[in-house]
């Protein structure tokens, strides 16, 4: 990733409107800042989310609050907890999905 024409900003994610979007269960609210070629969200999942896509878009991911599981095409899953990330590149070849059976909140930067 790298970050061009992007200025110092600062951002308070309380005054950024979420979005939802549903998934096959459950539901995602994202706080949503885009300035060029960087994307950086807040994100909520609701207890009982699971992602209605498999993800080839690369990440930056922090847990925040709760925990999730990360699931990739090819089966693998891991469990990541508040203070856990993880990072992928773009990829078509071997997309990921998101769950949490209690909700989770993380940063997201793409």
């Amino acid at each position: 990733m790298k970050i061009e024409n992007v200025p110092y900003s600062i951002v308070d994610w309380s005054k950024i409107p979420a979005t939802e979007h549903k998934g096959v269960t459950g539901v995602a609210h994202w706080r949503t800042v885009e300035q060029e070629n960087l994307r950086i969200r807040m994100v909520e999942y609701s207890p009982g989310y699971l992602a209605d896509h498999w993800c080839p878009r690369g990440h930056v991911i922090l847990v925040l609050e709760g925990e999730m599981v990360n699931e990739l095409k090819d089966g693998r899953k891991h469990l990541l907890t508040a203070g856990m990330g993880y990072h992928v590149e773009d990829d078509e070849n071997n997309p990921h999905r998101t769950s949490s059976e209690r909700g989770v909140k993380l940063f997201i930067v793409d």
